[in-house]
């Protein structure tokens, strides 16, 4: 069904062609709901089948939104993959097990998240920040809040912004 929602959705412009495509992703939902209301008529259909095509049913005018409306996502993968880092690295990042450094993390990727939301590069921003630091002596530097996305003068934004390529080049000397 993947499959046929991209072409469908590939041909988007081509009002016959979409409707070609629309009629095969609609085939193809209609199967499914068919194939599921006959496994469900087993008897010898083992529970946890049971289980899942019976959730499937109940959820079916969600699940299928998709069809009747194009520019609903058919899944919600995009959501999910940005979730995806904090979830796998909460038990792998060191002291997870203590508050102080859950308390840090929810305010890292609140932090990160907030310059994402404002186009600025959270490696570079805090490279940046950190060597203000350094400049202080080791603590927050006189001019923190020129560091907030909403403070920040416009150059210091644009440099900010620009996309960062990994570990900077190192040029041999020799």
């Amino acid at each position: 069904m993947p499959i046929a929602n991209r072409q469908r959705l590939s041909c988007r412009q081509d009002p016959v062609a979409f409707a070609a495509q629309d009629g095969k992703l609609r085939d193809a939902v209609a199967a499914m709901a068919t194939k599921r209301d006959e496994q469900l008529e087993r008897k010898d259909l083992p529970t946890a089948c049971r289980k899942t095509l019976e959730s499937l049913r109940e959820h079916w005018e969600g699940l299928t939104l998709f069809v009747e409306h194009p520019d609903v996502p058919m899944d919600n993968n995009r959501t999910e993959r940005t979730e995806r880092g904090p979830v796998v690295g909460r038990k792998n990042y060191y002291g997870s097990g203590s508050e102080w450094s859950g308390k840090l993390a929810a305010m890292l990727f609140s932090l990160f998240a907030t310059l994402k939301l404002h186009g600025i590069n959270p490696r570079q921003w805090l490279t940046a920040y950190l060597d203000a630091c350094a400049a202080a002596g080791g603590k927050a530097p006189p001019n923190a809040a020129d560091f907030l996305p909403w403070n920040m003068s416009e150059e210091f934004k644009a440099a900010m912004s620009a996309p960062f390529f990994g570990v900077p080049e190192v040029h041999d000397s020799s």
